[in-house]
């Protein structure tokens, strides 16, 4: 029988228009199903343009602008489609252009294909090093993810400050005059870099869902485009039910040396003053947002600050679960949420215009959300975090990663910095030719 593995290579090698939702690092709240798909030449894809306002539909190999808001045009084609239809694929961060997010050049804002060929594939409990099964077990119970890791030369303790570079300093330091004007009470201060490298997507995502198993792992190809997520943070899922349930992450620390190093690590991340005061903000906002598109009074939190743990790190997160109000659909709720709060900050709008002044660059694909959506209502999409974004280029491949942390009046520029780098590391570790 194929794996998904060699199903993946041979259809990534054979369309230009392919997607794995890949359920082998799942946990007891995700899937353990992976669907593996492509799109024939006569099948309908969106892609957007943040910048100029325009939505692309291709198909039967010709393209067409179609509209100015992605969001509007995919709810139509859902809607003008069959019942039976599911979309794939990811919002940019800009998609939303009524805020303030700029445009990235080179890829496209959004991408979402219409699927038609899937082929469904269950994991079995141990397919994935610390996957399926295993999402409590630390690095050094595993037997090919401990070889691995030990080859690698193991995860890293708590990061110690480090001196972070003259731009990162100044974006920091432009924070803590919004937070200590009262222009915001937390902002998620990120950047971006970029690496060129002699291995494919295909081989690199290979190596990431092996390296850092997530539940919202997955990969998209669209004509030039690569997507490769390992992200462990829920967007939103809506159920046939129509409830909408978001798990905001604020708090990260690595995964110990040793079991004694982990359990003191773990501790640290759920007690630590600093991590609940960064979530329980961000729990906030998400109830707001929710609560903005659900039934009166079904708002709840059922989770608050759990530690899950991870391949590489342990998180700090919160469940927030409301009931859609008969008048939206599953879209225009996935767009009045748009985007996480976790990648913001609080309050939302300002904290966005503050962000757009004290980066340097654009977002991007980052901090966007990348899943399914389907025709009877239902969606599952994940934050897109710890992910690369792959373009051809002159040595291979140009591969960008975006990064960051929530930043609080509290927060240590070099802790902050620190932070930003374990995190990036795993991500580049994938590219080492």
């Amino acid at each position: 029988m194929t794996s998904p593995e060699e199903h993946f290579r041979e259809v990534a090698a054979a369309h230009d228009r392919v997607f794995w939702l890949d359920g082998g690092g799942g946990r007891a709240w995700s899937s353990r199903r992976s669907m593996i798909g492509w799109l024939d030449d006569d099948d309908v894809s969106l892609t957007f343009d943040a910048l100029h306002h325009e939505v692309t539909r291709h198909a039967g190999g010709s393209s067409e602008v179609v509209g100015s808001d992605i969001f509007d045009v995919l709810e139509a084609e859902i809607a003008a489609g069959p019942a039976d239809a599911q979309w794939v694929g990811y919002f940019g961060y800009a998609c939303r252009t009524d805020l303030p997010a700029r445009p990235a050049a080179g890829v496209p804002d959004a991408v979402w294909m219409r699927t038609t060929n899937l082929r469904t594939f269950d994991h079995e409990v141990d397919a994935v090093p610390g996957g399926a099964g295993k999402e409590a077990e630390p690095w050094w119970n595993w037997q090919a993810g401990a070889r691995h890791e030990r080859n690698q030369g193991g995860p890293a303790s708590f990061p110690e400050p480090t001196v972070a570079p003259r731009d990162y300093e100044v974006a920091f330091a432009e924070v803590q005059e919004a937070l200590r004007a009262g222009l915001t009470y937390e902002l998620n201060l990120t950047y971006r870099e970029a690496v060129e490298s002699g291995v494919g997507p295909v081989a690199a995502y290979l190596r990431l869902r092996e390296l850092n198993p997530a539940p919202y792992a997955g990969y998209l190809q669209h004509r030039g485009t690569h997507l490769l997520s390992s992200s462990p943070e829920r967007y939103a899922l809506v159920d046939r039910h129509r409830v909408l349930e978001t798990k905001p992450i604020k708090g990260t620390t690595p995964r110990g040396s040793t079991p004694q190093e982990d359990e003191r690590l773990r501790t640290h991340l759920a007690t630590d003053p600093k991590f609940r005061a960064e979530n329980l903000m961000i729990t906030d906002l998400l109830r707001n947002d929710v609560g903005m598109v659900c039934e009166a009074g079904s708002v709840e939190v059922p989770a608050l600050m759990e530690v899950e743990s991870y391949a590489s790190v342990h998180q700090l997160v919160s469940t927030v679960r409301g009931r859609l109000r008969d008048d939206l659909t599953t879209v225009a709720a996935l767009r009045a949420l748009f985007p996480a709060g976790s990648m913001t900050g609080a309050p939302k709008l300002q904290t966005m215009l503050v962000t757009d002044d004290v980066e340097e660059t654009p977002r991007g694909v980052y901090a966007g959300a990348f899943g399914w959506i389907a025709a009877d209502g239902r969606a599952d999409l994940g934050v897109v975090i710890r992910s690369l974004v792959a373009t051809p280029a002159d040595a291979g491949w140009r591969y960008e990663l975006g990064t960051g942390g929530g930043i609080t009046v509290q927060s240590d520029c070099g802790e902050e910095y620190a932070e930003t780098r374990w995190k990036a590391e795993r991500l580049l570790r994938v590219l080492a030719d």
